[in-house]
């Protein structure tokens, strides 16, 4: 496999999405009882905040190449 740039956004929404899962199928097995509209938020959050986090490392890296570009 190449290597590839690391994104941190999309880690973060994956694990965000993955505990959601999580907590959905702990409900379904019976050892957690869990209302929809907790998750709900929780997911819609953290996929907000993955975003940010995307939109803040998408600046850093274009900033980065400029100023390295401009030398």
């Amino acid at each position: 496999m190449r290597r590839h740039e690391f994104q941190p956004g999309r880690l973060l929404a994956g694990l965000v999405l993955t505990c959601a899962g999580v907590l959905y199928l702990l409900d379904a097995s019976g050892e957690l009882d869990l209302a929809w509209y907790a998750v709900v938020p929780m997911t819609v959050g953290g996929l907000c905040l993955a975003a940010l986090v995307g939109l803040v490392t998408y600046a850093v890296r274009r900033d980065r190449s400029q100023s390295t570009n401009d030398r």
